[in-house]
């Protein structure tokens, strides 16, 4: 049997999204190679941790009572010993910060090949991973000639598994060797807006460079006050400098997967719908009726923007500013 390996991710104790989504992506490749899919948490709430991930389709879950936040070196050291000693055939991996920080050391202290930022897989007689090239104009195709590889997905890709599972759940020690780990967290520090995680918004109202001015965005921020959600950008405005850069959806900025996403002044390139696709409902508002982002979106309003948002500013109950 060919067995899957996932590492799930946590953030100031609470599973991240990806963890979900990696299941799934897991339990297709085990299928598709006759094993079972393993899941790993290591450090912090790991018995809360293991009961959330405990979900349909996990065969084992394996907790490792290591540390409390990520960090480096302990993933590291644990990673390699649950791969030691399950002997998966893909390790697989989430394409975040985190993971993208020791999932090199990993492969190479595994002797691993190691493929990032999948958008797709399918197991054959090979393992094929699809991934975008030059901005995500174009897909491509890798087809890995190794019997055991190491993967990263992009979050948003796959649907997070569902459902209660009936996985079994172990502990895992590992002897870590405390003289190689060098770092430690001491506290976190947000950068260049406070506290706002746009990822764990449901409703995200974004703005494009549609909106032209910057004393504009007043007019957004409105819209998304009225309808108690909250607000994101295209790359144009964090680059003029109008909103911080931890509101900003795109392939340069957060991956975000909300129950609704308005896309306000917003064009489509393929930067930003590589950020936001993975959202439920899209809604559109651009006065150019070829933009791109339409092809993507559910629902469309072909119009100038400082006359519709108004308009919905007050359906809600709101009040627009004066601009």
């Amino acid at each position: 049997m060919s067995d899957i390996l996932a590492v799930a991710e946590h953030r100031r104790g609470d599973l991240r999204d990806v963890s979900f989504e990696l299941i799934t992506a897991g339990r297709e490749l085990a299928d598709a190679a006759g094993g079972d899919l393993h899941v790993a948490v290591i450090g912090g709430d790991v018995d809360g941790f293991a009961d959330e991930l405990n979900r349909e389709g996990v065969d084992m879950v394996h907790t490792v009572s290591e540390g409390e936040e990520f960090n480096h070196d302990i993933y590291t050291q644990s990673v390699e010993a649950l791969y030691d000693e399950l002997a998966p055939e893909v390790l697989l991996l989430p394409n975040t910060v985190n993971g993208l920080d020791y999932a090199p050391a990993v492969s190479n202290g595994l002797s691993l090949p190691l493929v990032t930022d999948a958008i797709d897989v399918e197991y054959g007689d090979t393992l094929s991973v699809t991934r975008e090239m030059y901005g995500s104009k174009v897909e491509t195709v890798v087809e890995v000639d190794a019997d055991r590889v190491a993967l990263t997905i992009r979050p948003g890709e796959w649907p997070p598994a569902e459902g209660t599972g009936d996985a079994e759940i172990s502990q895992f020690d590992v002897d870590i060797d405390e003289s190689a780990v060098r770092s430690t967290v001491t506290g976190f520090q947000e950068v260049g807006g406070g506290d706002v995680d746009i990822t764990d918004a449901d409703v995200l109202v974004s703005v494009g460079r549609g909106i032209e001015e910057e004393e504009n965005i007043a007019l957004v921020e409105a819209l998304a006050d009225t309808l108690g959600a909250t607000l994101s950008s295209s790359r144009p405005i964090v680059d003029n400098g109008w909103l911080p850069k931890n509101r900003q959806v795109g392939q340069s900025g957060k991956v975000v997967t909300p129950d609704v996403y308005i896309a306000i002044g917003i064009s489509g390139a393929v930067q930003h719908v590589a950020g936001m696709k993975g959202a439920d409902t899209i809604v559109a508002i651009n006065t150019d009726a070829s933009a791109p982002i339409y092809d993507l979106a559910d629902y469309g309003v072909v119009d100038d923007l400082f006359d519709v948002i108004p308009a919905l500013i007050e359906e809600f109950g709101g009040e627009p500013p004066a601009l």
